[in-house]
């Protein structure tokens, strides 16, 4: 068995380039739950209640639906050195920056599919007030009792034209390990289940249907308490008009019980409960998933929607629109 590393801790937060900044924000803080940490000059950071950070979400004033970057926090300094450096040789860094709201100094870098990344260690964490300071010591700030009151950053998916490449890249240079995946009959990689701590997966990333050569943003998704807050948000969604693209149902695929929707902006978002599921065992191997086992479905055989291979930031028609 590879030796793993365990250097870093967890998915720290993502940037989504909206053209509908406005109603972004809305559906994020009114919709979602989220709280506004701070907003400084196109753009607007967000957290949800259980999010130790002062930000998991920024919203960025755009011409179009896009990923701006997406971060890892490190698990110390020393890692965050040494894993620049480790980046740095392989051709893909961009550099340092100071860091952005409440994070410290950053190193930013290229994945092989072209998604803007960073990671970082030093963190300023969200200190809640008299008006959001819970009851219950353990948790970051108060239950908003808002919208759909999602708890936490879970997750995020992106697009790659070549999963194989990203895996091999992510595994090698980043570490964590592979959890679930999608193989082809010709033994191509179809997506990839990212695993950095006891969790099942902090990111996926699975094959763009559409050719185009860059990667794009497939969804981020945040956590509820309990599979029936997926069912309600399902009704807050349709009570405010959002779009509901897929479920409430059950993946097979990390058994994630999930709700799939449309913000204003055009990003795909999923609700979701993943249930107690977690990966503890240290010589874990990689589930396999076949074509002909994804052909079935999903967990209870609700058939998967075209747009979900389809869609993603941006489309095409944006790059065409704004080149």
């Amino acid at each position: 068995m590879d030796t793993i590393q365990w250097d870093i801790a967890h998915i720290a937060h993502v940037e989504l380039l909206t053209p509908k900044l406005e109603e972004s924000v809305h559906f994020f803080s009114e919709i979602m739950g989220l709280s506004i940490s701070e907003e400084k000059g196109d753009s607007v950071y967000l957290r949800a209640y259980d999010d130790y950070e002062r930000h998991t979400l920024k919203l960025t004033a755009h011409t179009h639906a896009d990923l701006g970057h997406y971060a890892w926090r490190l698990r110390s300094p020393e890692i965050l050195e040494r894993k620049a450096k480790a980046i740095e040789a392989t051709g893909y860094g961009m550099g340092w920056t100071d860091g952005d709201l409440s994070q410290g100094r950053s190193y930013q870098f290229r994945m092989p599919s072209g998604h803007l990344a960073e990671i970082y260690f030093e963190t300023e964490k969200y200190q809640s007030g008299r008006e959001d300071t819970s009851a219950l010591k353990n948790t970051a700030s108060k239950f908003p009792g808002r919208g759909m009151n999602v708890r936490r950053l879970d997750h995020i998916n992106l697009l790659a034209p070549d999963v194989a490449a990203f895996q091999d890249y992510h595994l090698k240079t980043l570490g964590g390990r592979l959890t679930e995946t999608i193989i082809s009959d010709d033994d191509r990689v179809l997506g990839a289940w990212f695993s950095v701590n006891s969790k099942s997966y902090d990111l996926a990333v699975t094959e763009d249907h559409l050719s185009g050569g860059r990667g794009r943003f497939h969804h981020v998704t945040y956590a509820v308490n309990s599979r029936e807050e997926v069912l309600i948000a399902a009704d807050i969604a349709l009570e405010n008009g959002i779009t509901i693209e897929t479920g409430p149902h059950k993946h097979a695929i990390q058994q994630t019980f999930f709700l799939y929707v449309y913000e204003p902006g055009g990003h795909r978002v999923e609700i979701a409960n993943s249930t107690a599921r977690l990966v503890l065992a240290p010589d874990y191997e990689p589930v396999v998933w076949s074509l002909e086992e994804r052909k079935k479905g999903q967990a209870w055989g609700l058939q998967t929607v075209k747009s979900f291979h389809t869609r993603g930031s941006p489309m095409p028609e944006d790059l065409q629109d704004n080149a």
